[in-house]
């Protein structure tokens, strides 16, 4: 893994949590236990504060940063699909964010709210909790309802497994 200090600003990483040797953490970002952070995954701190809850999947090449000053929130056992940027944002516990999803500044994706793949989120939006957002601009189309939770708890789970597995289970073939 690349975890870098900046100016002062040092990553706080669970030692239960999983960060590949491909991603980058920098700055003041704290990532909680039973994280796993996937390979090209930036989570940037250098002169914003990220913070990411116990329990989420930061999939690969997904960017999380934030303002100057200011502060990017991703809850608990959240799942950032492949390809997302989250940016001077908040998304509360067990939300799902699509593939190639963009958070805008200051939207906030309510607990358990789902934004669909390729969905753009501007800037203040709201997504509220257990809704479902897709398009570009994202609107609001529907409710989450217990079958999607139960299918996505599924994969927050293999997630969940997998930082726990690759740090004894994942060997280089190749130096």
């Amino acid at each position: 893994m690349t975890v870098y200090e900046f100016e002062g600003r040092v990553p706080a990483i669970s030692d239960k949590a999983y960060v590949s040797h491909s991603a980058t953490v920098i700055g003041k970002v704290s990532i909680g236990s039973l994280c796993y952070i996937a390979p090209g995954a930036v989570v940037k701190g250098d002169y914003g504060e990220v913070a990411i809850g116990d329990g989420t999947s930061v999939q690969d090449n997904v960017v999380v940063h934030a303002r100057p000053g200011e502060k990017t929130t991703v809850g608990k056992n959240v799942t950032l699909g492949h390809g997302c940027i989250i940016h001077n944002a908040t998304v509360k516990d067990e939300a799902v964010i699509g593939m190639g999803a963009i958070v805008s500044d200051y939207a906030v994706i309510g607990r358990w709210a789902i934004v669909g793949e390729g969905a753009v989120i501007t800037q203040s939006f709201q997504v509220p909790d257990e809704k479902i957002a897709v398009g570009v601009p994202a609107k609001v189309i529907g409710d989450v309802q217990q079958r999607h939770k139960d299918e996505l708890s599924r994969f927050k789970s293999i997630y969940k497994d997998l930082a726990a597995r690759y740090p004894t289970g994942l060997k280089s073939i190749r130096d």
